[in-house]
């Protein structure tokens, strides 16, 4: 069987921080590979055969959350919406070690995390399989030649427009106005829609928001987060 030729693809981001707890150690050694959401890897999954989310999630909704940081919104939206499957993608190691913590204690049952870059679940997610999105508080890449890496761009859209339903939800928080500007650029030309109607919608939280540890730095440092929220035409 001739296997799909692997591309080219740069990540920029950190994959691990400070020295991990002895506890966090124990999470990703015991934990972490029953939360999998199946073969997403290049190594283990060189054909890119799609997930079966019927079976990891008996026929849910599957949402999706790009970068989950601490994983604090993953499992409060796990807890909240026990009707819903949800993978969480996070390559950051440290970060993915905090929420396995976080689910010991909340006793969610209902997500997947796939610790790497959500380039590579998109190549093995079914077409029109996610009923939600989020990206939350992505890294800014606040210089001008960086604005290429950021998530908001044609390489990282039209991916995610392919996995999404038709009517699915693609909400976008950040705190750094021209990450806000670039949003409302990009996303449109993907095929998008912004669901503001007033300006004020854009600073209001969404109602079932959990502020996370970025947006509460974001206030302290007194920046202004935007609420973005988008649906697939």
């Amino acid at each position: 069987m001739t296997h799909p030729t692997r591309p080219h693809r740069n990540f920029y981001g950190r994959l691990k921080g400070k020295h991990l707890k002895k506890s966090q150690e124990g999470y990703l050694a015991e934990d972490l590979e029953a939360l999998s959401p199946g073969p997403v890897s290049w190594e283990d999954n060189p054909e890119r055969t799609p997930l079966d989310l019927a079976a990891l999630f008996g026929g849910k909704d599957v949402w999706l959350e790009i970068g989950f940081g601490g994983g604090e919104h993953l499992v409060h939206q796990a807890a909240r919406n026990p009707g819903v499957g949800i993978i969480g993608c996070e390559p950051y190691i440290n970060g993915v070690a905090m929420l396995l913590g976080k689910v010991r204690q909340a006793g969610v049952e209902n997500l997947a995390i796939h610790p790497g870059d959500v380039r590579d679940m998109f190549d093995v997610l079914p077409d029109a399989s996610i009923s939600k999105a989020f990206l939350l508080y992505p890294d800014p890449w606040p210089k001008a030649r960086h604005h290429r890496r950021r998530f908001v761009t044609a390489e990282h859209l039209e991916p995610l427009m392919r996995v999404l339903k038709p009517g699915a939800e693609f909400r976008v928080a950040t705190d750094i106005p021209d990450y806000v500007r670039q949003t409302l650029e990009e996303v449109p030309r993907q095929g998008f829609e912004w669901l503001a109607e007033r300006a004020e919608d854009w600073r209001t939280p969404w109602g079932d928001w959990m502020s996370t540890r970025y947006e509460q730095k974001a206030l302290r440092e007194g920046r202004t987060p935007h609420y973005l929220t988008f649906r697939k035409i």
